[in-house]
């Protein structure tokens, strides 16, 4: 598209603006400068009022800033409070129950909110005795903790700090930075949300029931919310999710780079004005995966149409869920952390949309993915469904063997340029491919793709160049059916095929120079580490 980046920018939020009046959020913290203003430990000789991030969270009003100098804070909050839905993961490190709260630290790299044990000498370490697995139930099981959580408060911000070692355990656990508006309550219940100069990791791994599960996490939130200059690796599901969000999701995600973990974005569930762009995966088991489930973050489907019959200023479609100018590569990792339905994304795969409607995939580059560079293909559901849904109530199809299926319907892939995809050479393995299990449903449309290692079924760009057609017959793209099932682990492989399998995990460390804020004191009230609205 020859669009500025400015214009691209701005479009989401136009759109949100037209199609659910809320545009003007507070969520963007850099516009805001009213509020009073708590400090959290010591910085550059002058010395906050509070030593802990939660005691500035409970002593700050609905408005107010908490800035965080350098650190390594063991925060302890899910040790002391534990409220009656933490089955459904109302607890963590630091608890955040007001709204418009802003929390930024002052350097991204040296705010650390450290999930090891106080003991523990070494910011997130990877030693098994400096880590701190929860609190222990009644069951005599360890609950596991989450970082940073919101929970259903609306307009929180939180930036520029690092977040690891939030381990998963037998509780809702094992995520660095949630906003969560109710988990599993298939109700949205909170609105607008910011993260900005993130990263979240895990150093340590001691099995799959004790991983950290998901880095930046959004669920049962609707928007308008913004992601931008993200990292996350070393998760067992995924860097990044959004999920259960109907189709108020409205959620722009930008410059956010993904890597070693079993997905490098998840999204269940999510639909109506997503856009990820300008963004990179790599390293992981599968880079980027969309998902309709109809057990997990109800309700289903995962639907990318616009809210109201709609149309999206950047596809100038009935399409709001776009992926776009991103660069996805060389994921085909099987050492990572992988458990649950993460753990069947196929292993060299730059992309999945599985059973994802309406949603848009476009002038992105897909590199050095092994077994295909996208798939859309069904997903099967056998599981007892959430919610009281039903399959065919929320859009499925009751197939023998298989349960509750979910077709891609309607999704566009439009040109995006490939290369050096498929190079496993199993029958299938190619740029891009395609399964549907049903007739009768919106076709997906191929178009412009530049795709040297073709498309399975052969020829996608000829056969089904319009979104939307009401398909006539079923088509499993030939091998591709019984590839995907080798590949995920669903079925068996014949002699000759080849999928690379997990060895041991691997936990990578940070990459060096992430950026930080260029300036953390933009936007905050004057203080005495902004006196002049730069740091002192």
């Amino acid at each position: 598209m020859a669009v500025s980046m400015a214009a691209r920018a701005l479009a989401p939020v136009v759109l949100v603006g037209a199609l659910l009046g809320a545009c003007s959020s507070t969520s963007n913290s850099a516009n805001a400068g009213t509020g009073r203003v708590l400090l959290v430990g010591k910085f550059r000789g002058h010395a906050g009022g509070y030593a802990t991030i939660q005691s500035a969270v409970n002593a700050a009003h609905t408005g107010d800033w908490i800035l965080v100098a350098p650190g390594d804070y063991h925060e302890t909050a899910d040790a002391t409070t534990r409220n009656s839905e933490a089955s459904h993961g109302d607890f963590g490190g630091v608890l955040i129950m007001k709204s418009k709260i802003h929390i930024r630290g002052m350097s991204r790299a040296k705010v650390i909110v450290d999930g090891t044990s106080q003991s523990s000498s070494t910011p997130c370490s990877s030693n098994s005795t400096d880590q701190n697995f929860g609190p222990v139930g009644a069951d005599g099981k360890a609950d596991g903790r989450n970082g940073i959580l919101v929970w259903k408060a609306n307009d929180v911000s939180i930036e520029n700090l690092t977040v690891c070692n939030f381990l998963g355990g037998a509780a809702d656990a094992g995520n660095e930075i949630w906003w969560n508006g109710g988990g599993g309550s298939a109700k949205i219940g909170l609105s607008g949300y910011t993260g900005r100069y993130l990263t979240a990791t895990s150093t340590y791994f001691g099995g799959e029931t004790t991983a950290s599960q998901y880095g930046i996490f959004s669920s049962d939130a609707a928007g308008p919310g913004l992601w931008t200059q993200l990292y996350a690796s070393n998760f067992n599901d995924s860097g990044m999710y959004v999920g259960a969000c109907h189709q108020a999701c409205a959620v722009t995600i930008s410059h956010a780079w993904m890597e070693f973990s079993a997905l490098g974005y998840s999204g269940t569930n999510s639909g109506g004005a997503v856009v990820i762009e300008d963004s990179q995966f790599d390293n992981n088991e599968d880079g980027v995966d969309t998902n309709t489930q109809l057990n997990g973050d109800p309700p289903a489907p995962q639907d990318g149409a616009c809210p109201h019959g709609g149309i999206s200023p950047i596809t100038h479609t009935h399409s709001c869920w776009v992926f776009m100018h991103n660069d996805v590569h060389d994921n085909n990792n099987p050492d990572v952390p992988r458990a649950g339905s993460a753990a069947a994304g196929p292993t060299g795969t730059g992309m999945t949309v599985s059973g994802g409607r309406s949603d848009t995939v476009m002038d992105n580059r897909f590199s050095n993915n092994g077994a295909w560079g996208i798939l859309f293909v069904p997903y099967p559901d056998g599981s007892t469904p959430s919610d009281n849904q039903t399959c065919t109530g929320t859009g499925g199809v009751k197939v023998q063997g298989l349960g509750c299926v979910y077709d891609p319907e309607g999704d566009a892939l439009l040109h995006n340029t490939f290369s050096h995809n498929g190079y496993f050479g199993n029958p299938s393995n190619s740029d891009y491919g395609q399964i549907t299990v049903s007739a009768g449903q919106p076709q997906n449309c191929f178009v412009g793709n530049t795709a040297p290692d073709r498309s399975a079924p052969a020829d996608l760009e000829n056969t089904q160049p319009t979104c939307g057609k009401l398909t006539t017959a079923a088509n499993s793209g030939g091998p591709l059916l019984s590839q995907v099932l080798c590949d995920s682990g669903f079925g068996g492989c014949t002699a000759g095929e080849s999928y690379p399998q997990p060895a041991a995990v691997v936990m990578h460390p940070l990459p060096k120079d992430l950026p930080s804020m260029p300036n953390p004191c933009q936007g905050v009230p004057e203080n005495p580490w902004c006196p002049t609205g730069r740091p002192v």
